[in-house]
């Protein structure tokens, strides 16, 4: 029992005080492991987490996004569509368009799934409502304007939720806008698809997040399992390996604490920053570094290749906080040194810059079609950024838009090179002004360019020999100015050389190198394309001017029943079908007429002098200004037909640009439209009778100054048919004032019709009532015509006069053949008084046939007229409509030679019917000619 006792003390004192310390530290040992991995797995945890919400927040915006651009596309789809369905535009422009876009808005809305679809007019009033049909004919809310120039989609937050709304415009074959079309829908509607994937994405997120939370847990082992046996030694060797890094790398290290205070630099760091040898421990900002990079160092900020000086070098600095990887806050920066990829930053700079130069010409090169702005567009988009001065030297026949001879040295053969525009950077240079003539004689660097095609570089103009001997003063005053470097380089498109570009700078910038003269030639020769284009378009431009003024009257004829002036001015850039006419009528009379073929170019030229030409030979059958319309109007439908062609179907008209419109090209097939106002005055009864196709209404000015638009009936213009022309019949007092014109005059981009007619009325009704025609038309023009019209410009502005009484005598005709010599007397006393004694004769002889034929064949009442002015004119008028005609009678005949002397012995002749049958008349000079009858006899 004792022995037992004795034992058990001493197993109590084996597990004692010593044992229970070993144990204590071992456990310890085991919590601070344990913890440190503890650790490890709820950061890992921590990122697990946040990176599968993070995730699944994304999804689900990133879903929502898609729906709502998912409904954008679909609203836009829909709206563009819409815009541009045929039909559209044509039922906005109808009497009534709710008739048809109401039924195609309802079955695009029911089929499409959209929440509304609403068709308005360019002043906001709906033609079409899905959603409120009773709200149509009222204004649209909100703002649409925008949309104006094309389809413009916005959102807004409805009653109903998220909706995406797209509003386009409807065009005309024109390019104008007829009306507007919106498109809406609710993003709801899409976003049903997210809450459909909504479990899906939850249910995957939490799968992501089952994995991560593994991952961490393998992670945290193998953390616990590599670290276990890791002692201090090994700490040490693997921290002087660290050092030893540190040390050897080629690249500047700098950490940075806290504090702004450096606590480690490696040699090369010392290296670069020239830091002193107790740099250690002190603060950045009293190391003597550029203020920028003391700054960056000392606020721990993460930066990426920051370029800072440092003495002459430039360095590269990346700074990024130590941060959770330090311990303590604080960072590391790494310096490099980029003293020569300065250099090439340079170089790549420059070729940044030029790059964008390239587009920028591409940009403000050739904004018109005309050559002298084209090269002065050149000259100015490479002053300063290129050189410091530009020049520019075309051809003479290229500024007229003819091509250039092949030779461009060829100057002994009559074509000249001139300088057509230039850019300095100040406003005074030494050059040649506009317009000189520039010699390229041998050996000049224009010469070498216009011979190899090339450019040519003098770097040094007073080593240019040549260039400085063809005319030692200019150049001499050229050097004085400081102007030094040259590249000539040739202005070449479909190779031909229009002329040649020349670079100056001048002494503050470096002289031009070899790789500006590669850069130089890609300048001119994307230039050279829009100068070629504008040459050829000014070709074009005016052989269709030309055209168009050749089919024009070139003058006035003489005529005394109005006192008439007239002015035509083209459009800027094209050539339309616009015309006037002063015909003289038999019987003294004036027709009047203006008209205006729809569009513009070769097409419409042409068949402008073809409907000029048809109404001459319509005026000559004189016929009433209604009947004329109606043939005319014949004639362009059949031109029309005979231009389609068989089987054509639908004729798209085609505009300058290519896009619809008017045609201008060869090969267009395009359906003739014309405006045409014909008007026949009689100076014997001041009568005035006129009808119009579709144009606008003449003006007419009494002798008081006041102005008023004749109520003329409009009709249709011509080629459209299916309604006849009707006429209207004035009485104009002498000094009266007719002025007809084209819509050019009175509308433009900027001016409705009625805002024009207003202006065309002030401005008559400003003009002093005894000014002249010819004072008139500068009036108008000077009020009405804009800078740069668009359209053609034809005004004709008429002043009645009236024969005097003693001008015109008249004899009624009884049924009687006894009367014929009673006629003759009369008419030889009448000439007697008028002094024209010796066409008495003739005269008689005129109308003793003339009013035997009406007696015989004709039909009461017969009326005999003759007037006096420019000529004689004898009138025998009846009540039948059957006219004589002229025939060779036969040696045995007994009659038939009557109208046949009438022919002989007047100058002209012919028949004209009425409203109540028909004159003849003849037309006589008031002097006889001489050996009149035996020429008769030949």
């Amino acid at each position: 029992m004792h022995a037992g006792d004795d034992h058990a003390p001493g197993g109590a004192e084996a597990g004692g005080p010593g044992d229970r310390r070993s144990t204590w530290s071992r456990l310890r040992s085991r919590l601070r492991v344990r913890s440190v991995a503890g650790q490890v797995f709820l950061c890992l945890l921590l990122v697990v987490v946040l990176l599968a919400g993070a995730a699944l927040t994304a999804l689900i915006l990133q879903a929502r996004n898609h729906a709502t651009s998912e409904a954008e596309n679909r609203t836009r789809a829909a709206a563009i569509t819409l815009s541009q369905s045929p039909g559209v535009a044509a039922a906005m422009d109808s009497a009534h368009p709710t008739a048809v876009l109401q039924p195609l808005a309802v079955d695009v809305q029911r089929r499409g799934g959209f929440d509304y679809i609403v068709f308005f007019s360019t002043d906001g009033i709906r033609y079409a409502s899905t959603d409120h049909p009773e709200l149509i004919g009222q204004h649209v809310y909100g703002g649409y304007q925008q949309a104006l120039k094309g389809p413009f989609s916005y959102q807004e937050v409805t009653p109903l939720g998220h909706d995406t709304d797209t509003v386009a415009p409807v065009t005309r074959p024109d390019g104008s806008v007829a009306g507007l079309v919106t498109v809406g829908y609710t993003v709801a509607h899409t976003g049903s698809a997210v809450s459909r994937q909504l479990p899906v994405l939850i249910g995957g997120t939490a799968a992501a997040l089952a994995a991560g939370l593994g991952g961490a847990a393998l992670v945290g082992r193998r953390l616990r399992r590599q670290t276990r046996g890791l002692g201090p030694a090994e700490m040490a060797r693997m921290y002087e390996h660290h050092d030893a890094v540190l040390h050897a790398v080629r690249e500047g290290v700098l950490i940075v604490d806290g504090d702004g205070r450096v606590v480690l630099a490696n040699d090369e760091a010392r290296r670069l920053l020239e830091l002193p040898p107790e740099a250690d421990g002190r603060p950045v900002a009293e190391l003597g570094l550029d203020p920028g990079l003391a700054e960056l160092l000392a606020s721990g900020q993460a930066a990426t290749d920051e370029v800072h000086p440092a003495g002459e070098r430039l360095l590269a600095v990346s700074n990024r906080p130590t941060a959770p990887f330090g311990g303590e806050s604080g960072s590391v920066a790494t310096v490099r040194d980029t003293t020569e990829l300065r250099a090439l930053t340079g170089q790549a700079e420059a070729a940044r810059a030029r790059l964008e130069l390239l587009y920028d010409a591409g940009l403000r090169v050739g904004t018109t079609l005309d050559v002298a702005r084209t090269v002065q567009e050149l000259a100015d988009v490479a002053v300063p950024r290129f050189a410091d001065f530009a020049t520019v030297e075309l051809a003479e026949p290229v500024l007229r838009g003819e091509e250039p001879l092949a030779d461009l040295l060829g100057i002994g053969q009559g074509q000249r090179i001139l300088r057509a525009a230039a850019s300095g950077i100040s406003e005074e240079w030494p050059f040649y002004p506009m317009g000189s003539q520039i010699s390229p004689l041998p050996g000049t660097p224009e010469a070498t360019t216009l011979e190899t095609g090339r450019a040519t570089l003098a770097a040094d103009l007073h080593q240019a020999h040549a260039w400085r001997a063809r005319d030692p003063r200019t150049t001499g005053r050229i050097l004085a100015f400081g102007i030094h470097s040259l590249i000539s380089a040739p202005l070449r498109a479909r190779g031909l050389i229009l002329g040649t570009v020349s670079f100056w700078r001048a002494e503050r910038s470096a002289p031009f190198g070899e790789e500006d003269v590669a850069f130089a030639e890609e300048l001119v020769a994307r230039a050279a394309i829009t100068v070629d284009n504008a040459r050829r378009y000014t070709r074009e431009h005016r052989m269709a001017e030309t055209l168009q003024r050749s089919l024009l009257p070139h003058g006035l004829p003489e005529q005394n029943a109005m006192d008439v002036a007239r002015r035509y001015l083209p459009a800027l850039h094209t050539v339309g079908g616009d015309w006037f006419d002063v015909i003289p009528l038999p019987g003294f009379r004036v027709a009047l007429v203006v008209g205006d073929v729809v569009g513009h170019g070769l097409h419409s030229a042409a068949t402008m002098g073809r409907l000029r030409t048809a109404v001459l030979n319509f005026a000559a059958l004189d016929l009433p200004p209604d009947e004329l319309l109606a043939r005319l109007d014949e004639l362009v439908t059949r031109l029309d037909q005979g231009e389609m062609g068989p089987g054509d179907g639908d004729v798209t008209v085609r505009s300058e640009s290519g896009s619809d419109g008017d045609g201008d090209g060869d090969g267009d097939r395009t359906v003739t439209g014309a405006t045409c106002l014909y008007a026949i005055y009689d100076p014997v009864s001041g009568h005035c009778t006129m009808a119009r196709a579709g144009h606008p209404p003449p003006a007419l000015v009494r002798t008081d100054g006041s102005v008023e638009f004749i109520d003329l009936p409009a009709g249709l213009p011509l080629g459209v048919g299916g309604l006849p022309f009707e006429t209207t019949e004035l009485q104009l007092a002498p000094g009266t004032t007719l002025v007809l014109y084209t819509d050019g005059l009175v509308t433009n981009p900027d001016r409705d019709l009625d805002t024009g007619l207003a202006a065309l009325r002030a401005t008559l009704a400003g003009t002093p009532v005894d000014a002249s025609p010819q004072d008139t038309c500068q009036a108008v023009f000077e009020a009405l015509v804009p800078p740069r019209p668009r359209d053609d410009i034809a005004l004709l502005i008429a002043r009645a006069r009236l024969f005097e009484p003693d001008q015109v005598t008249t004899w009624d005709v009884p049924d009687d053949l006894t009367a014929v010599s009673r006629i003759r007397n009369a008419c030889t006393d009448k000439l007697t008084a008028w002094g024209l004694e010796e066409l008495a004769f003739t005269s008689e002889l005129i109308l003793s046939e003339l009013i035997t034929n009406a007696l015989r064949y004709g039909s009461q009442p017969i009326r005999v007229r003759m007037l006096r002015d420019t000529s004689l004119v004898c009138e025998v008028s009846d009540g039948s409509s059957t006219a004589p005609h002229l025939r060779y009678a036969a040696l045995t005949d007994e009659g038939g030679r009557g109208l046949f002397l009438v022919a002989r012995l007047a100058e002209r002749w012919g028949t004209r019917y009425t409203a109540r049958g028909k004159v003849i008349w003849s037309e006589q000079p008031l002097v006889a000619p001489q050996f009149q009858f035996e020429a008769m006899l030949l």
